[in-house]
């Protein structure tokens, strides 16, 4: 069965991004945000080689568009994401939008679609163009959230940085989502991050 799992790295008081991000500093103008809680995927990758696998296991992923891009209104045809010519996720990947787009086509098997017709629409293109595979909401916590409040992520996967941000205007992990019941699966602590796992339980 196909599971709907999201990876995200937060702070300890649950911030993934600071306000008014640009195409120079895509976390915000929080100087360091990005790097202080991406870190462990890019400073000390090997030692979290198990995690990053697992973010990139998924058969698509969905996002939302700030991911993708911190520019709002029609699109700028010439950015195409801050990953380079060769994106990481190898799978398609649904990009929330309220503009059209054509699909972008990037080497290393990633194509990016972009889903006007909402966040239902981007899990359900998802789920078919994974197949058998997982599908992994990729962010921001916007959009996880949104997830979180529809009732749709089985299994949540939080990289928690061992800091405390404090961000006023800043995206915060849980804002408005309501009581939610999960159960915790596996935890691992390294220096640099703690690797939460928790799943979301079921009715009986």
């Amino acid at each position: 069965m196909t599971l709907v799992t999201c990876n995200l790295s937060v702070s300890l008081d649950g911030f993934s991004a600071g306000p008014h991000p640009s195409r120079e500093r895509p976390f915000g103008d929080v100087v360091g945000t990005g790097e202080i809680l991406h870190s462990w995927m890019f400073d000390h990758a090997p030692e979290h080689a198990e995690e990053i696998a697992g973010i990139l296991r998924a058969g698509a992923f969905v996002m939302g568009r700030g991911m993708f891009s911190p520019d709002q209104g029609p699109w700028d045809h010439d950015w195409c994401g801050w990953w380079g010519e060769e994106p990481p996720y190898r799978a398609p990947v649904f990009v929330l939008t309220h503009h059209e787009r054509p699909a972008l086509e990037m080497k290393g098997g990633t194509t990016f679609h972009f889903v006007t017709g909402g966040l239902d629409e981007a899990l359900e293109r998802a789920r078919e163009a994974a197949g058998e595979r997982d599908v992994s909401v990729a962010g921001g916590a916007t959009v996880v959230n949104a997830c979180l409040q529809a009732g749709v992520i089985d299994e949540l996967r939080l990289h928690v940085a061992p800091v405390v941000l404090d961000i006023p205007g800043g995206v915060r992990l849980f804002d408005g989502v309501g009581r939610h019941a999960l159960e915790a699966v596996s935890a691992r602590h390294t220096p640099e991050v703690t690797h939460l796992v928790y799943r979301r339980r079921r009715a009986d």
